[in-house]
Order: structure tokens, then sequence, then C-alpha cells
């Protein structure tokens, strides 16, 4: 999601500061709210979590594309 679209602005960091990497969706005190969700079911939430927002399908397949080179992937 884009961060200038998250209802948080953020993500929250383990000391209270606003991740610049993750979206309050997935990722709040420093931890994964999710933390054994695969790729492909992380690209399938935000797809379904930017449609639930109004944006238009071929976005949401257009951010899911860089999913697996987030660093949370990485080691994947």
């Amino acid at each position: 999601m884009p961060l200038k679209k998250d209802p948080k602005g953020g993500a929250t960091n383990s000391d209270g500061t606003i991740s610049t990497m993750y979206c309050s969706h997935c990722y709040e005190d420093g931890k994964f709210k999710q933390p054994d969700m695969a790729v492909v079911q992380m690209q399938d939430f935000v797809k379904w979590k930017m449609k639930e927002l109004g944006f238009p399908g071929f976005l949401g397949g257009f951010f899911t594309k860089r999913i697996p080179k987030l660093e949370r992937w990485k080691n994947q």
C-alpha cells in the first residue's frame, strides 16, 4: 500500500517511530502482524485491501509486483 494512503501514516517501529518501509496493515510495534504469511498471500492481501480502498484492480497488480523484493522476503 502506498504509505501516503495508510490511515495511520505508516506502521510503527519498536521505538514508536513511523516505519518508512511498511504499512500499518502488516507491521506494528516493530513486528509483522502475520509473520508466517507467504509472498503470494501478501500480494493477494494487498490487492484486496487496495480494492477495498477504491483503487482500480490494475493498480493492485502493479503495486504487488515489488512485494517479493521487500526486505521481509529477501532471504526466502
